[in-house]
């Protein structure tokens, strides 16, 4: 069996470890001379909420009253993902978007750091999303497009032809034009080739044209990639292991097959004309899963005729212009009723589901609050609480120095390793830190010596009674156990329900006071009891002031 001893310096070693490994990650700067190591852990960054970077901050009441009301869940959900995919058009760096319920309210909360108009911010957020089924097929619209961008990318390559038989220099021109990205760096270089490895366009220039080392082609070559300018370079071996070194310059042609989502037209068949949708099984709870779709009498008419005419065709669901699935049609369908198949898992069909009902069930959005912070205030903001949190900390080590001497001086190692753990417990989880989250971090430096203060006072009443050192403080942990137990329980507790039951910065604060909570006990009863076990010994026998003990308090031998 392992000694006590040995247990208790494996114990020490992991506390070291783990106050290094937490040292780095919270204050990396001090391996700036090692730049591997130093970036390998700056990589790791706290996230600052938009009321320490400055942002828009918005609060949305959700009109679920035409809702039925076991549907709700799925219509705040498809609300919240039509509203992150907003805000992601945006470029934002780590926006919030989370619904919240306060008694039969529904609320929408959305967050955007760096975000400085907010009048955009709430135009594009509070968009309806557009659900439509198209089918094959493309718009003259989209055609002229296409057909425009044709023309301007033919133009330019005749314009560059004419340069390059002008002298001009190929490879450069090739690194400024080309959409080859394969070959654009090289100049277009396509290196040996055999017959068959390109298209057929190229085989018939360079294998049947009988073109000289670095002549150039006299025409622009079209493929339905494009247009090319090619030049024959060299070649090597007979027969079928001839092969051609060549280069090209390449000005790609658009066209549907490159853009799928052009490819459909749209039909007049929208989200509105939706009435139901739903995950359903083949039979009944088993089976594969399926979406079952409903529409209303206008959009029955619509889908009957839709159907008819592209039975064995897909017909594509775009919500907001972004294709999001393409079912094909198996029959005509003219009761208005339909199931998306295919091989989808539970959670893909739950999915699709609320993609479908982002367009078909919007939830109706009132705004309630609205608030903007200044970058500059919000840097103003984190300045004053770092201050608070240092102060706090020096205030709270001093008085542990002054009330129990050694002992608090160990408490206050244990208080640095905490105040390190919780900064790279902010690290490491992606927590957003918001101003009242860093309040809830001070006032947990405070909690954290509730613990040994707790201890050491139990520990000095042993010593009065006349117990030696080592032994009242074996005694005081025993005896002060209960009461923090129970006193960070009921902590516990209340940092949970102000969690559950609150909304913005009330969710920060909670959410700091219960990490705190907890990294308090551990460093209370683990780390500063390890610590003292190790380093209390004989040698302090007799040295009650060394514990905040009066020698005259203590009972004579």
């Amino acid at each position: 069996m392992m000694s006590v001893q040995k247990k208790l310096r494996l114990k020490i070693a992991g506390i070291v470890v783990l106050a290094v490994l937490a040292g780095l990650v919270s204050y990396p700067q001090i391996l700036k001379p090692v730049p591997p190591v130093y970036d390998f852990f700056n990589r790791l960054q706290i996230k600052l909420g938009l009321d320490l970077q400055g942002g828009i901050d918005l609060e949305y009441k959700a009109d679920v009253s035409k809702i039925d009301s076991a549907k709700i869940g799925d219509a705040m959900q498809s609300t919240q993902d039509v509203i992150e995919r907003r805000v992601n058009a945006f470029g934002v760096g780590e926006p919030l978007v989370q619904t919240a319920k306060s008694g039969d309210e529904y609320r929408v909360i959305v967050q955007l750091p760096g975000i400085k108009d907010i009048e955009e911010a709430k135009k594009r957020i509070g968009e309806a999303p557009s659900l439509e089924f198209k089918e094959q097929g493309v718009d003259p619209g989209i055609q002229q497009m296409l057909d425009s961008q044709n023309q301007q990318s033919l133009a330019k390559a005749k314009e560059i032809l004419a340069e390059v038989k002008k002298g001009g220099n190929f490879e450069q021109l090739a690194k400024d034009n080309s959409r080859d990205a394969g070959s654009k760096d090289k100049g277009g270089d396509l290196d040996f080739f055999k017959k068959g490895i390109m298209v057929p366009e190229f085989d018939k220039v360079l294998f049947e044209g009988n073109l000289k080392p670095g002549e150039i082609y006299p025409d622009l070559v079209e493929t339905q990639y494009g247009w090319h300018i090619i030049k024959f370079i060299e070649a090597r071996g007979e027969g079928d292991e001839r092969e051609v070194h060549a280069s090209h310059i390449l000005f790609g042609k658009a066209t549907i097959d490159q853009y799928p989502e052009l490819g459909y037209k749209s039909t007049g068949l929208t989200g509105k004309n939706l009435q139901n949708v739903q995950v359903v099984f083949q039979q009944q709870g088993i089976g594969e899963p399926q979406i079952s779709l409903k529409f209303d009498e206008e959009g029955t008419k619509l889908f009957a005729e839709l159907t008819k005419k592209n039975v064995g065709k897909p017909l594509a669901i775009f919500l907001d212009n972004q294709l999001k699935t393409a079912p094909t049609i198996q029959t005509e369908i003219t009761n208005g009723e339909a199931v998306i198949t295919g091989d989808f898992t539970v959670d893909e069909a739950k999915q699709l589901q609320r993609t479908i009902n982002e367009g078909a069930l919007p939830v109706p959005l009132s705004i309630v609050s609205q608030s903007s912070v200044e970058a500059t205030l919000g840097m103003e903001s984190l300045k004053k609480s770092l201050v608070a949190g240092v102060v706090g900390l020096v205030a709270v080590v001093i008085f542990m120095l002054f009330f129990y001497r050694f002992l608090g001086l160990v408490a206050s190692l244990s208080l640095l390793i905490y105040t390190a753990i919780m900064i790279a417990i902010f690290k490491f989880t992606g927590i957003t830190l918001t101003l009242s989250g860093i309040a809830g971090f001070v006032l947990s430096i405070g909690m954290a010596v509730d613990a040994n203060i707790l201890i050491f006072e139990r520990t000095k009443e042993e010593i009065r009674n006349g117990r030696t050192i080592t032994n009242a403080l074996d005694e005081g942990f025993k005896r002060a156990w209960t009461s923090i137990r129970d006193g960070n329980i009921s902590s516990l507790l209340t940092a949970g329900i102000l969690y559950l039951m609150g909304t913005g910065f009330v969710k920060g604060f909670a959410a700091s006071l219960f990490i705190g909570v907890l990294v308090s006990m551990f460093t209370a009863v683990v780390i500063t009891r390890t610590l003292l076990k190790f380093i209390i010994s004989d040698w302090i026998h007799g040295r009650v002031w060394m514990v905040g003990v009066r020698k005259s308090d203590v009972p004579s031998e």
